[in-house]
């Protein structure tokens, strides 16, 4: 099994920055992907940024592009989402998520691992 966890959310103000953290653990050499979603009480759950674990690159949501950037330590065991210029329509739950090869790698339906979630609250 895969367990993920998340931490550092918070609660911040318009403008602010938050960086969160995810650490990856159990039998990870199958998992190419990492995702970080976020769940609204407004809006359906969205996908936010995505890490290719083998190279690093990053993949992001056009409405957070610019303004929130993913990565990983060197060991592949913790992903981060460093969010900055955050907004009020950002708060929400955030999950971590992981899978092996998603067709469309921004559907939350073909992620197989998911963390408990870590709560940010962007106030105006």
């Amino acid at each position: 099994q895969v367990q993920l966890v998340e931490s550092g959310g918070g609660s911040v103000q318009a403008g602010g920055s938050l960086k969160l953290s995810c650490g990856v653990s159990g039998d990870t050499a199958a998992i190419n992907f990492v995702a970080w979603f976020r769940q609204s009480t407004v809006k359906e759950r969205e996908g936010v940024a995505v890490i290719y674990r083998d190279t690093g690159v990053g993949y992001y949501n056009d409405f957070v592009k610019d303004r929130f950037t993913i990565s990983q330590n060197s060991g592949k065991d913790t992903v981060f989402l460093q969010m900055d210029s955050l907004r009020p329509e950002d708060t929400a739950i955030y999950y971590c998520a992981a899978a092996l090869a998603p067709t469309r790698i921004f559907n939350h339906q073909l992620y197989d691992f998911w963390g408990q979630g870590t709560q940010v609250t962007v106030s105006a």
